[in-house]
């Protein structure tokens, strides 16, 4: 029980660690100063929506997420969902796989080049289905925490680590609901997939609450790491580089390697939650549905999508709050239904 609650705590960390979160961005753009609080009821939201979505997925095990978002807010509504998750994971896809190709244009390698790497690594990682993508995140994932996680604690040491938290001085709380509500659809259709293969209850609650306690830990050392160099962040477009200058050249090389890694793991988590959706319709191997999704992806890396990011992710956030409240809801009125 203790290792497949383990395997299902990578995939949620996996999800969550995509290359906005492990570049610091995500992170700085939510939180920053006056955020302990915040951050301490983000991991409680957290492990609360990943136990509800766990839960639902055991009882109904199912394989996708349209019964777990029936459940959660009707079949009406659940229609309209339906087709904006498909667009997010697609459109989130093909942002990573262009991150990808851009990334490894460091090393010199062609900016194509890279884009056929990705796919390549993503075709081979669904070879073995659910088991591939969980083999992944319980190898990658753990070696990405343990590097990210010495950075900041070796320059928190460096620093003499002067982290203070005074209640009186948490006036951003309300910065966790909308991180938590950010998270929420990947989180869904990713888990949401999983609902077949979860042996017992135990799993949900190891995976859960060890997600929610590693994620909440990195986040606080991280963002008290950034508000150390806050002066420094906005000559780096990516604010972990503003730590890394403390550092030898080769951690810079080290890191570049391991946001190309949580790029892949987003990339892979996106391609699996679409994968899930697809595969009754299209009766292929995983692999090869794969394969059919990055051909279509691929052409769109070369158009610019911040018109398309500045439309769609204000949109997410509104979508992403309605089902934040009917995952923190369901408990509550489930429990009355079942009462009454």
């Amino acid at each position: 029980m203790v290792t497949r609650g383990l395997k299902w705590m990578f995939l949620i960390i996996g999800t969550m660690i995509g290359a906005g979160y492990a570049s610091g961005r995500e992170l700085w753009q939510f939180f920053g100063s006056e955020s302990g609080l915040a951050i301490f009821l983000f991991s409680i939201l957290f492990i609360v929506c990943c136990t509800v979505i766990m839960n639902l997925s055991f009882e109904k095990r199912s394989s996708h997420y349209i019964p777990i978002l029936q459940e959660l807010m009707g079949k009406r509504i659940t229609k309209l969902y339906d087709m904006m998750i498909v667009l997010y994971l697609f459109s989130t896809t093909v942002i990573m796989l262009a991150g990808g190709g851009a990334t490894l244009e460091v090393i010199h390698l062609p900016y194509w080049g890279g884009v056929a790497i990705i796919c390549g690594l993503l075709i081979l990682l669904f070879i073995w289905g659910i088991q591939g993508m969980t083999s992944m995140n319980a190898f990658v994932i753990p070696i990405l925490i343990v590097c990210l996680l010495s950075i900041l604690v070796a320059f928190q040491y460096l620093q003499g680590f002067p982290i203070e938290f005074k209640l009186s001085e948490q006036g951003n709380w309300p910065a966790a609901l909308t991180f938590t509500a950010l998270n929420i659809l990947p989180l869904v259709a990713v888990l949401s997939a999983v609902g077949g293969e979860i042996k017992e209850k135990g799993e949900i609650y190891i995976a859960s609450i060890g997600s929610g306690v590693i994620l909440g830990s990195i986040s606080f050392l991280y963002n008290e790491s950034l508000l150390q160099v806050a002066g420094e962040i906005m000559l780096y477009e990516i604010p972990l580089f503003a730590i890394l200058k403390h550092y030898p050249y080769y951690m810079v090389i080290l890191m570049s390697g391991l946001l190309w890694v949580a790029i892949y793991t987003t990339a892979a988590s996106g391609l699996f939650g679409l994968i899930s959706r697809f595969k009754e319709y299209l009766n292929v191997s995983p692999w090869l549905l794969a394969s059919l999704l990055l051909l279509l992806m691929v052409p769109l890396t070369t158009f610019g999508f911040s018109n398309l990011i500045s439309v769609l992710y204000p949109l997410y956030g509104v979508l992403n709050l309605y089902v934040f409240a009917s995952i923190l809801l369901y408990p509550i009125l489930n429990k009355n239904v079942k009462k009454g």
